[in-house]
């Protein structure tokens, strides 16, 4: 377990990769970009806890059309940092039978985790499941060559990063900005 003293290094030490007033203009694009496809189709959408929790937050009140909010939280990290089996904490419970749904998460990184919940919810009966992400991590290693979010807000390079709901070691979801540690 980290103390207060070493997390408060890493942020200290942290590269600023994308500042609040950048992200900020990241969701509102991919709330406008929401808005335009969903407006008219009475979504259901799901908030992947934990790290989807602050960018749904922000998302959802830019969203001005009738929609339903719900949550899934399942994991592949826990407080390591590095991915491990997809771990189920709370599976959908809504019927998704006939529903578009929508995926609200932090990062796209390998998208394991991701693209196993939205299977899920196409073995239970959506219609359709679209992803949207705060940040894609620009990489190779995609779990399927070329997968991406449909609505995506930054695209930012390949190291270990925290804020705005992504964590380090289970720190800084709150921190505001999309930061690297130092060295990763």
């Amino acid at each position: 377990m980290m103390s207060v003293n070493e997390a408060n290094r890493v942020l200290a030490d942290a590269d600023l990769l994308a500042g609040e007033t950048e992200v900020t203009a990241a969701i509102t694009k991919i709330a406008e970009e929401l808005t335009t496809r969903l407006a008219d189709s009475r979504p259901l959408f799901f908030c992947v806890m934990n790290g989807g929790l602050i960018f749904a937050g922000q998302l959802l009140t830019k969203l001005n059309f009738p929609l339903e909010v719900e949550y899934v939280h399942a994991t592949r990290y826990g407080a390591s940092t590095s991915g491990g089996r997809l771990n189920w904490i709370v599976r959908p419970t809504r019927d998704l039978a006939g529903r578009t749904v929508v995926l609200l998460d932090d990062i796209l990184d390998e998208g394991v985790t991701l693209g196993a919940i939205a299977d899920y919810c196409l073995e239970d009966g959506a219609r359709e499941v679209l992803t949207a992400v705060l940040v894609d991590k620009i990489h190779d290693r995609k779990f399927k060559p070329g997968y991406r979010a449909d609505f995506t807000g930054l695209e930012i390079e390949d190291r270990f990063l925290f804020g705005y709901g992504l964590d380090y070691k289970g720190f800084w979801r709150n921190a505001p900005g999309i930061y690297a540690v130092k060295g990763l």
